[in-house]
Formats: structure tokens, C-alpha cells, sequence
């Protein structure tokens, strides 16, 4: 295997190592939280992180001056740092590449509520920094102290992947010798939760299912995920612990439909395929694909079709993460790609909570019941977001 390596890929240059971890999820605060989480059955009602105090990093009052989609950038990168321990960053070669679907939804809905019963002067002049998409990124930066690119993806579903791709690719270019790469969201609002019911996208029975037969929608969630991504022998020379390798990443359009993912799914195809050129690897050397698998009917099917196409009637085992999670939109790809890292360190592949029925035009092989043991090899990472954004991650064993 290559992994990231060589003059002819897309990454040319220097392996990316990763070295630091930070998530928040409807599990728990931190990876033992989630890990714990995805091995037990589903949590019953709203997929809210629970017992998440932002004291823990800002003070009272810095805490009311930023959204709750901020708060979890800042908190999973400053978990993350720690994870990595005494980076030695050079601020001009240290990046923060952060992904959110809707930014600070919360803040923004509030201070409409606020200017229809209260008149335009008692809108808070802190609306604007604290809804914009990319305060988590500038929040993240300020508090390092980082000079090198500061940017903010939005490619709502997909923003994940597509966040720690883009950081894997600065440090593998030479741009920078370290990144953060991460998405956050908190999109659980009253107008967020009744505009995707009432596109019809949210499971009516309250249950997400990904690949089965039963599924009717996604469950809503909350949450962030983060990376510190290193050049590898940075990491090497400073005596880091290594996860392991962020080996590749692809990104591509469906070119379809606002909403809905194309039939086939060949854009996911193509970008799978990418994702593995890229990485230096071939089909039988990806030993799990972490699937997308929203528990939407077309969601799944396209991704379940794209797998086919590309791995045949044989596919790697295949988990969706967001039987236990629910769905955390723009933040869902960042959370999975830590919860593949976790995957790889534990040697055990985690079930898929709510796949009981398989559907018969689904001819995947999906991990159900109980966690799977494995071999570690290289994780293919998928995340798909409405306007046919596709991301892909291969996250390889150190």
C-alpha cells in the first residue's frame, strides 16, 4: 500500500498521521463515550449530547457569546490538542479546517423570535458572529493562536469528510505541518427539526435503521468530531502517538437533485473509487466500509447500489454508525471518521443498532447484532449530503 504516498496521486507528498482525537455525540462526551455508546442498544427519545457543560472551556459569560455548534468546534479541537499532547506547531504552518451544515441555527432563530416581539433594537449585535458558519473555525484559531489557513466547509452532509480531507491535503502538500480538521452541528432547533419532518425526511416512528427494510427517515442529532493531523514525521520526531494514517480522500458531485441522491449511486461510486486511488490501495485490501447509511429509504439504497458497483457481490463488511447516533448532519462525517479510528484501536468492528430486517434489494454484508472482530486494514469512510455532495475518507492502521 502506498497510503498517501508517491508523485502520481492527488496527496503528493508527505504521509498524514493522526494523532489526536476529540468528539461530542449523543453518546457522551469524549471516544470512550462513544465507543462505549455504539456497543449498547440505542438511546430511546431525542439524540441530544448529554451533560455538556461549556464552562468546561469558555467562561459564563464567553459561553453566551457563542453558539452551541461553536462551543463543540472549540470543544472537540481543545480534546483533540490535548489527545495529540505538545504539538511544537509553528502558528504559520498550523491549520483549522472546520464543517457545519447550518451553523449557528440556534442563535438565529432566537434572535428572530426576539426582533418579532421585541422590535430590530433588541437584536443582539452579537447575531452575526455567533451565526455564522465559520465562528467555530475562527474560535478554534484565536484560541491557538494559528496563522496558517483558517476555513470553514459547508457542504451540509458531507462536510465531515470533506473538513478533514481538506486538512489531511495542506499538511500532505507541505503547506502546513499541522492541521485540525473537524465538523461541528447543533441544528436540533424548533424550525431545524420541523423543516426536515416536514420535507418527510425524519422517521416518523422515532427509529433509525440504516439498510433495513423498515427504515422511514433519520433521527436528528447533535454533535462534533475533530482530528489533529500531522506530517508523519513531524509526528515521529516529537515522539507523538500515532492512530493512524489518514491515507486518502475524494470529493464529488452527484450533479442530480438538491435533495434526493442520484439512482445507482454513481457519483458515490466514483468518489469511493477516487478515495482508493488516491490512498494507493486496491479493492480487497479495505477491510470495512463505515457507511453513510442515514436510514432514509433512498439515501440507503444509493449507497448500498454504489457499493455494489463498486465492490461487486462481496462487499467489506459494512456498519452505519447512525443506528445508535442519529444523523448529526454536517458533524456526522467527522464523528464517523473518529468512530472508524476507534473501530481500527479496539480490533471490533461495531454493529449497526436498528438493522433486524435486511431489505432484499440491499446486498450488503452488514455488521448487526453484536460488534464483529477484525483485522485492522484500511476503513473507507462515506458521507453524501443533500445538493449530491459526496465525501469519502480511507483511514488506514498505523
Amino acid at each position: 500500500m502506498k497510503l498517501g504516498i508517491g508523485p502520481d496521486g492527488p496527496i503528493a507528498g508527505r504521509r498524514v498521521a493522526i494523532t489526536g482525537m476529540g468528539v461530542v455525540s449523543c453518546c457522551g462526551v469524549g471516544t470512550e463515550a462513544l465507543w462505549s455508546g455504539l456497543n449498547v442498544p440505542p438511546p430511546v427519545g431525542e439524540r441530544r449530547v448529554p451533560e455538556f457543560d461549556p464552562e468546561r472551556w469558555f467562561t459564563a459569560k464567553e459561553a453566551r457569546q457563542v453558539d452551541r455548534f461553536a462551543q463543540f468546534s472549540v470543544a472537540v479541537a481543545a480534546m483533540a490538542l490535548e489527545d495529540a499532547g505538545d504539538v511544537a506547531a509553528d502558528p504559520g504552518r498550523s491549520a483549522v479546517i472546520m464543517g457545519t451544515g447550518v451553523g449557528g441555527l440556534e442563535t438565529l432563530e432566537t434572535q428572530i423570535l426576539i426582533f418579532g416581539e421585541k422590535g430590530p433594537r433588541r437584536v443582539s449585535p452579537r447575531l452575526v458572529p455567533m451565526m455564522m458558519t465559520n465562528a467555530g473555525a475562527a474560535a478554534i484559531s484565536i484560541r491557538t493562536g494559528w496563522h496558517g489557513p483558517s476555513e470553514t466547509i459547508t457542504t451540509a452532509c458531507a462536510a465531515g469528510a470533506h473538513s478533514i480531507g481538506h486538512a489531511a491535503r495542506l499538511v500532505a502538500s507541505g503547506r502546513c505541518d499541522v492541521a485540525i480538521g473537524g465538523a461541528a452541528e447543533a441544528g436540533m432547533t424548533g424550525v431545524g427539526i420541523a423543516a426536515f419532518a416536514n420535507m418527510t425526511a425524519l422517521s416518523t416512528s422515532g427509529n433509525s435503521r440504516p439498510f433495513d427494510v423498515r427504515r422511514d427517515g433519520f433521527v436528528i442529532t447533535e454533535g462534533a468530531g475533530a482530528f489533529v493531523l500531522e506530517a508523519w514525521d513531524h509526528a515521529l520526531a516529537r515522539g507523538a502517538h500515532i492512530y493512524g494514517e489518514l491515507a486518502g480522500s475524494a470529493s464529488t458531485a452527484d450533479a442530480h437533485h438538491i435533495t434526493a441522491p442520484i439512482p445507482g449511486g454513481s457519483g458515490a461510486a466514483a468518489c469511493m473509487t477516487l478515495a482508493m486511488e488516491d490512498a494507493g490501495i486496491t479493492l480487497d485490501q479495505v477491510g470495512h466500509i463505515n457507511a453513510h447509511g442515514t436510514s432514509t429509504p433512498l439515501n440507503d439504497r444509493a449507497e448500498s447500489d454504489a457499493i455494489t458497483k463498486v465492490f461487486g457481490s462481496a462487499s467489506p463488511p459494512v456498519t452505519s454508525t447512525k443506528g445508535i447516533t442519529g444523523h448529526g448532519l454536517g458533524a456526522s462525517g467527522a464523528i464517523e471518521a473518529v468512530a472508524a479510528v476507534l473501530s481500527i484501536q479496539h480490533r471490533l468492528i461495531p454493529p449497526t443498532a436498528g438493522y433486524e430486517q435486511p431489505d432484499p434489494e440491499i446486498h450488503l454484508d452488514v455488521v448487526a447484532g453484536q460488534a464483529r472482530p477484525w483485522v485492522p486494514a484500511p476503513v473507507l469512510s462515506n458521507s453524501f449530503g443533500f445538493g449530491g455532495h459526496n465525501g469519502c475518507l480511507v483511514i488506514a492502521p498505523a
